[in-house]
């Protein structure tokens, strides 16, 4: 067995019951070392620990694969929802064991933002610039979700200064692009544990930094109306007791 886990965005808090289960039981525990330690206290003293970075990450992979393929139960974490970025990781493990491999979802910090923030996920588009390649689908694709009236939740890139897209980088991006220098803009830091937030335009984004540890929150000028019924008309009532 080998399957990819969702440990959730930075606290044990947030991981699944089936995910600490699996995890138990694991015979093997791999993945980047920031997100085992999130859940080291729940891997079972008899496994192996198959810690990995960014520069090293295939050549553990292919470590962890061999002990799937010697019939070893393996678990692979990753930060927050597999599907939200982690999705280039997924398809190393998979290139490593030669076939795909099931995985179990986790709660993303996308997720949390959502929740804290107060807006809804139907008017809202979730990008990612947490990713190897090229960059620049993907930022032209946040221009037209602003054009068209919808909220953005963005993880900017923390890599190295050559390819940093932080916050600041992406306000800067995007104010050159035409968008509207006033959008109500948000940047939370660190979520799910001493958590820090701004709140300002953005073009007042430009000039902020913030740790590698940031999530993004662009939102709308014109936010959607409700749709749900309108409330008891209570006038007649009111009348009629008076």
């Amino acid at each position: 067995m080998i399957i990819c886990i969702g440990a959730g965005p930075g606290d044990i808090g947030y991981l699944t019951q089936r995910g600490a289960e699996l995890i138990r039981n694991a015979d093997v525990v791999a993945g980047f070392d920031a997100v085992v330690n999130v859940v080291q206290s729940i891997i079972p003293p008899t496994a192996e620990v198959v810690l990995m970075n960014y520069r090293d990450q295939v050549a553990q992979l292919d470590l962890v694969a061999a002990a799937h393929h010697a019939g070893k139960r393996c678990v692979v974490v990753f930060m927050g929802d597999i599907h939200f970025s982690g999705f280039q990781y997924l398809e190393r493990v998979e290139r490593a064991c030669g076939h795909p491999v099931e995985t179990l979802p986790g709660i993303s910090s996308a997720q949390i933002l959502a929740s804290r923030a107060k807006v809804c996920f139907d008017e809202t588009t979730f990008i990612t610039f947490h990713r190897r390649g090229d960059l620049t689908p993907f930022k032209r694709h946040l221009v037209h979700v602003l054009n068209d009236g919808r909220n953005a939740i963005v993880i900017p890139c923390p890599w190295d200064a050559a390819r940093s897209f932080m916050p600041r980088h992406i306000a800067a991006y995007l104010l050159e692009n035409g968008v509207q220098p006033d959008h109500p803009t948000e940047v939370w830091e660190n979520l799910t544990r001493g958590e820090a937030e701004w709140h300002g335009s953005l073009a007042e984004c430009v000039d902020k930094e913030f740790t590698d540890m940031s999530i993004m929150l662009i939102r709308t000028h014109t936010p959607m109306d409700s749709q749900i019924e309108p409330p008891p008309d209570t006038s007649a009532k009111s009348a009629e007791v008076a």
